[in-house]
């Protein structure tokens, strides 16, 4: 089923965690809104449990170009985490595809980040989500920034 999210998950979110472990979509919900928690709080625990940890778990992003399994992904997040630019996104615009055991969240994530100035940041998004052993867990994250001038600056900025 798809449908168009009338909501927008950012440094407000919450972290659901305890409620990814409910079967529908809510706990799918729960796990997404949870990883912007994670992400925005640079809360490296929360993070680490909103992904799966197999091994063939996918990230395609500005960042990391692509890594797999959960540990690799985590690890890159922990360098973002404690690397030397704050980052800030909201993600928004948001239509969910989803069924029984799996959900994708498609939209933009906008936002910024600073090092010194404050930069502007607009990334286009999907996460795919998985219903594995009892919760709901990121198993896939594509996001592209279609401006090279401004992908170069932020990956400078994060690499520091």
């Amino acid at each position: 089923m798809a449908r168009h999210l009338d909501a927008a998950f950012g440094p407000d979110a919450r972290n659901r965690l305890d409620d990814a472990g409910r079967p529908g979509r809510e706990g799918a919900l729960a796990a997404l809104e949870s990883f912007y928690y994670a992400f925005n709080q640079r809360d490296l625990e929360a993070f680490r449990r909103v992904w799966t940890s197999d091994p063939l778990a996918q990230l395609n992003n500005p960042l990391g170009g692509i890594l797999r399994g959960g540990a690799a992904i985590t690890e890159l997040y922990e360098r973002v985490f404690r690397g030397p630019a704050r980052v800030t996104v909201t993600f928004g615009d948001i239509v969910e595809y989803s069924g029984d055991g799996h959900a994708v969240f498609a939209g933009r994530e906008t936002g910024e980040y600073r090092v010194t100035d404050t930069v502007p940041l607009s990334i286009r998004t999907t996460r795919f989500f998985a219903y594995e052993d009892g919760r709901w867990v990121q198993v896939h994250h594509h996001g592209s920034i279609d401006d090279a001038e401004a992908l170069a600056a932020y990956q400078q900025a994060i690499r520091g």
